[in-house]
């Protein structure tokens, strides 16, 4: 029973008073209002601001509240929490959008203020134990918005007028600058920010639907929203030129092609050529997100939560997948643009001194001193950027080469360990690349301790992100041991294999050695696995593989569609869009017509509507092109079948029938049907 009350306890809704309290804060949190309704915003957080002392009282109280306060506090609580809502809409919302719902917007001021009043009006102060500095400043918040309540706001008619005969295309074309000056003013469009935040919402408003017609209304609304952006631009040459977005094919020429989503930066809406990953885990181009930290916004842009930290960890994966969508495409990889290396404090005096005494003890005769200096240089480099990079200015890299040959397990799994570490610092990959240091880390992939052969293969992984090294590495054995080791390692050695072997497979040349090496057993191995471990580290192996000529080959050769089609249905929105990527591969060429009759068997109509309805941005497009190709061949399948039984139909008239001999042992013990139909026997 004591159980049963704590959980009733655990999930009861908070009190009122903590729920009006709670309000209160959010409404005080740093923010700003910069669109057409600041000046009514601004009213509104400020009367409730006034309310804090009244939220502190009412936590800081001892007695519980009775019926009647309850009832009371939550109607207030109701009431802050819509205001809430209402100045969320004011910070984070489309300034542009806001501007059209103009009358949505005030309604909802006027019942946000009303509703607030009348919580105010009708609140039991006597019964509250509240002191009369707090309650004097709370029937002045009630009276402030009595007086509002009564005060309707005149809509700035000439505004809406300007933005409307932009958006109809209407206007005068002789008075569009000075309706674009008037707009990005009174708009609050003229910094780098602005313009970011109103990206980042229309974008907002496009993956959510925003309560309108998605398609002409959110053009249009980004239309305005270049006009305006070009203009300031324009007249604001140091914010840079407009954005333009042109994809070029290999060949140097414009192609028009979707770019999915997820491979578009939040902020600018174009290809991301230098993914980063900020500290609340979502990613943006590097250029773009280093402006919005310039200007001073300590949160982020998608998710609005304060940063822990402005570090910025390149996304190494999603740079990855971004090249083989290019490849796919026949689109020319993005470049990162060069950027001069932020200076890094340079190593003191004493750091420099332990180091160097480290790496003598590297060069060591005593096993027990190369060992202890190894791991102790792993820590260090483990530490911190600063570290990697003094490490490495010190020459620790072919040092640390030297000791993977080690007959010392222990020790060549510092010293490979230590060569992952400084691997992470971009400056030190090209370090560790020219100093020949391939051989030697896929030497510890295939003979050393699992714990060094896991951080070879994670290495291996780290050294690849660079387009160029996918090359080297491939051509050195790498691939072989990385397939040994998703066979035979642990967990985690299995999932930094791989990690490496998808990135290597990103080159086209490396697909062919993965897939003679026995990879897609192994994947299809993971996919059909009931645990469901690695799932999605090996779908998009084989969504990489099935884009080869072998590997579509082999992969048919696995009986692959049930697990496919079950994928399709109840996997997760990657693991799906990855799914009706291999299908589609699978759907095309030789063999298309076994796997497109063994999907249709396994039902997969039914998830690939779903998918293309409710799927990612990839998944949708990959739905529906699978959808037309097993339309065609159930149409195609039908018109055979009705072909045949016309054909059939048409024999059994033109040839004469021979009377049916009918053996005793056919004739059923009991007739359902009269006697007479059945020949009689002699």
């Amino acid at each position: 029973m004591a159980g049963d009350q704590e959980e009733a306890e655990r999930e009861s809704p908070a009190p009122a008073a903590e729920r009006v309290a709670a309000a209160v804060e959010a409404v005080a949190a740093p923010g700003e209002f910069r669109n057409a309704y600041r000046r009514q915003l601004l009213a509104l957080s400020r009367r409730i601001r006034l309310l804090g002392p009244f939220a502190e009282e009412l936590r800081e109280r001892r007695r519980p509240a009775g019926e009647e306060e309850e009832r009371a506090l939550a109607t207030l609580a109701d009431a802050l929490e819509k205001a809430l809502e209402l100045l969320k809409l004011g910070r984070e919302g489309s300034r542009i959008s806001l501007v059209f719902d103009r009358d949505r917007v005030m309604n909802k001021f006027q019942e946000v203020v009303a509703q607030l009043e009348q919580a105010l009006h009708d609140f039991p102060y006597n019964e509250l134990d509240i002191s009369d500095e707090v309650r004097e400043q709370v029937e002045l918040v009630h009276a402030q918005l009595k007086r509002a309540k009564e005060r309707v706001d005149v809509p700035d008619d000439e505004f809406y007028n300007d933005l409307l005969s932009l958006y109809n295309k209407t206007y005068d074309p002789s008075a569009e600058l000075a309706i674009l000056k008037s707009l990005s003013e009174k708009l609050h469009l003229m910094t780098i920010t602005d313009l970011t935040q109103e990206s980042l919402a229309l974008h907002e408003m496009v993956a959510s639907g925003g309560g309108q017609d998605p398609g002409e209304h959110i053009e249009k609304l980004s239309m305005l929203l270049k006009k305006i952006k070009d203009f300031v631009q324009t007249n604001n040459p140091e914010m840079g030129p407009p954005m333009a977005s042109k994809i070029m094919d290999t060949s140097g020429d414009q192609k028009s092609v979707i770019v999915p989503d997820e491979f578009r930066c939040p902020i600018s809406l174009e290809l991301m050529k230098d993914p980063v990953i900020v500290a609340t885990g979502q990613t943006y181009e590097r250029p773009c997100i280093e402006k919005w930290l310039a200007s001073g916004h300590h949160t982020c842009p998608s998710t609005q939560q304060r940063m822990s930290n402005t570090t910025l960890t390149p996304n190494y994966v999603l740079r990855s997948l971004i090249s083989q969508w290019c490849e796919t495409n026949g689109i020319e990889a993005p470049k990162r643009s060069s950027q001069p290396n932020k200076p890094v404090p340079a190593c003191s005096s004493s750091e420099r001194a332990n180091i160097d005494a480290l790496l003598s003890k590297l060069c060591s005769p005593d096993p027990e001193e190369q060992r202890s200096a190894a791991a102790e240089l792993r820590l260090l480099a483990k530490r911190n950027a600063h570290n990697r990079l003094c490490i490495a200015e010190a020459g620790a890299i072919p040092l640390l080469l030297s000791l993977l040959s080690s007959s010392d397990l222990r020790t060549q799994e510092h010293a490979v360990t230590a060569l992952l570490n400084l691997s992470i610092h971009e400056d030190n990959k090209a370090s560790i690349m020219s100093s020949g240091a391939v051989p030697s880390v896929v030497h510890v992939l295939k003979n050393g301790s699992m714990e060094a052969r896991e951080n070879a293969a994670a290495t291996l992984f780290s050294l690849s992100v660079v387009d160029e090294y996918k090359v080297t590495i491939g051509g050195t054995g790498a691939i072989p041991a990385l397939v040994v080791l998703l066979s035979e390692g642990s967990q985690r050695g299995k999932k930094d294999a791989a990690a490496a072997l998808f990135n290597l497979c990103i080159y086209q040349g490396n697909k062919g050695r993965a897939i003679r090496a026995g990879l897609v057993p192994l994947i299809m191995g993971l996919v059909t696995n009931p645990t469901g471990a690695l799932m999605d580290e090996a779908m998009a192996i084989l969504s990489i593989l099935s884009s080869h000529q072998e590997g579509k080959a082999a992969i048919g050769a696995a009986e692959p569609v049930p697990a496919l089609v079950e994928l399709l249905g109840s996997g997760s929105p990657r693991n799906r869009e990855n799914a009706a990527a291999v299908m589609l591969h699978l759907c095309s060429g030789e063999q298309q017509l076994v796997h497109l009759a063994r999907a249709h068997e396994c039902g997969i109509m039914v998830p690939l509507r779903e998918l293309a309805l409710n799927g990612t941005e990839r998944g949708k497009r990959k739905a529906v092109q699978l959808l037309e190709r097993m339309s065609r061949f159930v149409v195609q399948q039908q018109e055979e079948q009705e072909s045949h039984s016309r054909l059939q139909a048409a024999t059994a008239q033109v040839l004469p029938q021979a009377p049916e001999q009918v053996q005793e042992s056919e004739i059923p013990d009991q007739l359902d049907s009269p006697a007479s139909q059945y020949p009689t026997l002699l």
